[in-house]
C-alpha cells in the first residue's frame, strides 16, 4: 500500500508540537496540547460527547479484527465494573508466528530515523486524542474509573504522558550526532581521519503488561518510549482491562501503515480466560524490554526472571503522610479526605498511612488532639460523600472482588473511625460503589504493625499514632525503605519538622508533597513537570519520565571508514 502520510507533511503538522514538548520538559512548567474539558472536542474530526459514546456503544458484542499475522482463536470476556458485558473479542496469537512478523519491520523503522519516530508517534497520539470520549467510555468501563477522571486521566492526561516519552526518547537520541569527522594530528606525518556514522539501534521488541486500573495512563509511557526508539512493541493488556488498549493497537497499526511501515510494529496479545500468558510472553527471546504496572510478588519475578530484557517496573508501596501542624487546617482536611476518595483509593499514589503523634497537633484553629484530627478527617471525607450522586463521580465502582475483600477486612484490623457504606449508581445497578474506611492503629503495637507496614490497595486508609514527630519522621524512613512509597506529603509548620521529612524523601528517593491544601493532590502528577515514582525506592525502578526510562531502550552503535 501507497504511503499517505508523508515524511514532509507529518514533520510540518507535528514538529511544533514536539519541539513544545522538549521544551516542557526542560522548564517543568505547565504545557498540556490535550484538552481536560470535555467539551473542548467535537471540532476538526474528533469526536463529541454523544458520538464518542456511540462510538463505544457499537464496539460491545463485536469483534475487534486487527489483522495481525498468527491469528489462531478469538478471545474476551470483559465485565464492567459498573455490571455491563462488553462482549468484545480479540486476536488470539501463535506467538511463533506473529514475534517474527513484528521483528520484520524492524530495520525500515530503526533506517527512518529518530525524528520521523517521533512525528509517527505524535499521529497516532493525535489520532487517539481526536477519539477521547469514545476512549473515556472504554476506560471507565474496564477500570471502573467514574466517567471525569476516566476521560481525563485515560483520555488527555495519559496522552501528555505519552507525549512526553517521546520527548525524552528523541532527546537520549539525537544526544549523540548522526556522523563526525575525527582527525588526529601525528606530528610531521599525516594526520589520522576517520568519518565516523552513530545509528541508535532497537533492542528488539518491547513488552507492555497493562495494569486493570489505568490501562492508558500507565501503559503509553513504556509503548511510546520503546517505538519512539526503534522498537516494534507487544502489548498484553490486563484481561478485565483489553479493550482501552486494543483501540490503541487499532490506531497505532492504521498510521504505521499509512506512513509507509510495517504495520506489526505494533500488535496486541489478548489471553483467554486464565492463560496467563505474560510470564511466557516475558521470558521470550525475542522480547528485549518489558514495561510492567502490577503487583509487587510480579513485578520481583519479572526482574529475577526476564534476563533476556530490561525490565522496568511501577510495582506497589505504602504511601504515607507525615501530619505534625497545620497552618490551615481546613484545607489540609479537605484535600486529604479528597486524596483518600478519589477512585476509591485504586491509585498507586493514594495515601494509606496517617502518621499522627498521639499528643495531638498544632493548627491554626488550636490544639487538637489525635483523637480529634482522625474525628475531624472522617467528618470531612463524610461530608464530601455524603450526596450519592457527588459520591459516585468521585469514587467510581471497586475494579475487582479482592479490592472490596480487602475493604471489608479492614474494619477488623483496628477501631473503625469512619465505616464504609454501599452507594447506589442508579444509572449503574450492578456497580459495586463503596466509601473510604478510615481505622485507628496504635503505632507502638506489634499487631498494628503488621496492618500498617503492608500494602492494603483500595479505600482503606489508617490513622497511626506514633509517639513524637521523631517516631513519624523514622517511620516515614523504614516504610519507604522497606516497602517503598510512590507518594509521600507531610503537613507541618515547623521548618525543622519540613527539613526532617524532606531530607528522608531525598534520601530515600521518594517524591514529597508539602502542606497542600487546594486543588493539587498528592495522587496527582503533571506530565511534562512532575516525576511519577524516582525508581530509587522499593515501589518502581523507573520514573515516569525521565531520560533514564528511555535511554536503555537503544544502544548506539558506530561505524568508523578512513577518510
Amino acid at each position: 500500500m501507497a504511503a499517505e502520510l508523508t515524511a514532509h507533511d507529518l514533520i510540518a503538522q507535528h514538529r511544533p508540537t514536539l519541539d513544545q514538548a522538549l521544551e516542557a520538559i526542560r522548564t517543568r512548567a505547565y504545557w498540556s496540547p490535550h484538552p481536560e474539558h470535555p467539551k473542548a472536542y467535537g471540532e476538526n474530526g474528533s469526536l463529541d460527547m454523544a458520538a464518542g459514546k456511540a462510538a463505544f456503544d457499537a464496539l460491545l458484542g463485536t469483534r475487534l479484527d486487527l489483522g495481525q499475522p498468527g491469528t489462531d482463536d478469538w478471545v474476551g470476556g470483559e465485565v464492567s465494573p459498573y455490571g455491563i458485558e462488553l462482549g468484545v473479542t480479540y486476536p488470539h496469537a501463535d506467538l511463533d508466528v506473529l514475534l517474527p512478523a513484528m521483528k520484520a519491520g524492524q530495520r525500515a523503522w530503526r533506517d527512518a530515523g529518530a525524528e520521523i519516530r517521533a512525528v509517527v508517534c505524535l499521529e497516532i497520539l493525535k489520532r487517539i486524542s481526536d477519539r477521547t470520549h469514545e476512549f473515556a467510555h472504554a476506560v471507565m468501563h474496564t477500570s471502573g474509573q467514574a466517567f471525569m477522571m476516566a476521560f481525563q486521566a485515560g483520555g488527555p492526561h495519559a496522552q501528555d504522558r505519552g507525549l512526553e516519552a517521546v520527548a525524552y526518547a528523541y532527546v537520549e537520541q539525537v544526544r549523540t550526532p548522526d556522523t563526525a569527522e575525527w582527525t588526529k594530528p601525528q606530528g610531521k606525518r599525516d594526520p589520522l581521519a576517520l568519518t565516523k556514522q552513530f545509528t541508535p539501534v532497537p533492542r528488539g521488541i518491547g513488552l507492555v503488561i497493562g495494569c486493570n486500573t489505568f490501562p492508558t495512563w500507565n501503559g503509553y509511557p513504556g509503548l511510546f518510549a520503546s517505538l519512539a526508539t526503534g522498537n516494534a512493541v507487544l502489548v498484553k493488556p490486563h484481561p478485565r482491562a483489553v479493550l482501552p488498549l486494543a483501540l490503541t493497537v487499532q490506531v497505532a497499526r492504521q498510521v504505521l501503515t499509512e506512513a509507509g511501515f510495517d504495520p506489526n510494529l505494533v500488535a496486541l496479545a489478548a489471553e483467554r480466560p486464565g492463560e496467563g500468558i505474560a510470564k511466557t510472553l516475558a521470558t521470550r527471546p525475542e522480547i528485549r524490554i518489558i514495561d510492567y504496572t502490577g503487583s509487587t510478588s510480579f513485578g520481583d519475578w519479572l526482574e529475577a526472571n526476564a534476563r533476556q530484557a530490561q525490565v522496568y517496573t511501577e510495582k506497589a508501596g505504602v504511601n504515607t503522610v507525615v501530619v505534625e501542624s497545620a497552618g490551615d487546617y481546613r484545607g489540609m482536611l479537605s484535600n486529604l479526605a479528597f486524596s483518600l476518595s478519589l477512585y476509591s483509593g485504586q491509585m498507586c499514589t493514594t495515601p494509606q498511612n496517617l502518621l499522627i503523634p498521639r499528643d495531638g497537633i498544632r493548627t491554626d484553629q488550636g490544639p487538637k488532639t489525635f483523637d480529634e484530627v482522625v474525628a475531624d478527617l472522617a467528618r470531612a471525607i463524610d461530608g464530601l460523600l455524603g450526596d450519592d450522586a457527588r459520591a459516585n463521580a468521585l469514587l467510581g465502582a471497586i475494579v475487582n472482588p479482592d479490592v472490596k475483600a480487602r475493604l471489608e477486612a479492614a474494619a477488623g484490623l483496628g477501631e473503625v473511625a469512619l465505616a464504609s457504606r454501599e452507594v447506589a449508581n442508579p444509572e449503574f445497578p450492578g456497580a459495586v460503589v463503596r466509601t473510604p474506611v478510615l481505622v485507628k492503629l496504635d503505632g507502638a503495637k506489634p499487631d498494628a504493625e503488621a496492618a500498617y507496614m503492608s500494602e492494603c490497595f483500595g479505600p482503606v486508609s489508617f490513622a497511626v499514632a506514633v509517639d513524637s514527630v521523631t517516631d513519624a519522621v523514622e517511620l516515614l524512613r523504614r516504610t519507604v525503605r522497606e516497602k517503598g512509597a510512590m507518594t509521600v506529603a507531610a503537613y507541618t509548620t515547623d521548618p525543622e519538622v519540613e527539613e526532617a521529612v524532606q531530607e528522608v524523601c531525598l534520601e530515600e528517593a521518594a517524591q514529597l508533597s508539602l502542606n497542600l491544601t487546594g486543588g493539587v493532590y498528592v495522587n496527582q502528577t503533571a506530565a511534562f513537570s512532575d516525576f511519577h515514582g524516582s525508581g530509587g525506592n522499593p515501589a518502581a525502578n523507573a520514573a515516569l519520565c525521565d531520560g533514564a526510562f528511555v535511554a536503555n531502550r537503544f544502544r548506539v552503535v558506530e561505524v568508523r571508514r578512513e577518510a
